[in-house]
C-alpha cells in the first residue's frame, strides 16, 4: 500500500470514529432530554376530598 493510500485509510478511520462519537453523544442527549421531559410533566390533578376507587380483586 502506498503512502497516499495509507493516508486516505487513516482519514476514513478518523471520519468514522468522529461520526460514531457524534451519534453516541446525540443518542445520550435524546435520552437525557426525554428523562427531563418525563420528570417535568405535571402530575395528574386529583381534587381534594375525592376518593380514588381501590379494586382489591
Amino acid at each position: 500500500m502506498t503512502r497516499a493510500e495509507e493516508t486516505v485509510q487513516n482519514a476514513l478511520k478518523a471520519v468514522a470514529a468522529a461520526r460514531a462519537l457524534r451519534e453516541r453523544e446525540a443518542a445520550e442527549r435524546r435520552q437525557t432530554f426525554q428523562r427531563i421531559e418525563i420528570a417535568s410533566r405535571k402530575p395528574l390533578y386529583v381534587p381534594k376530598g375525592v376518593q380514588m376507587p381501590l379494586k382489591l380483586s
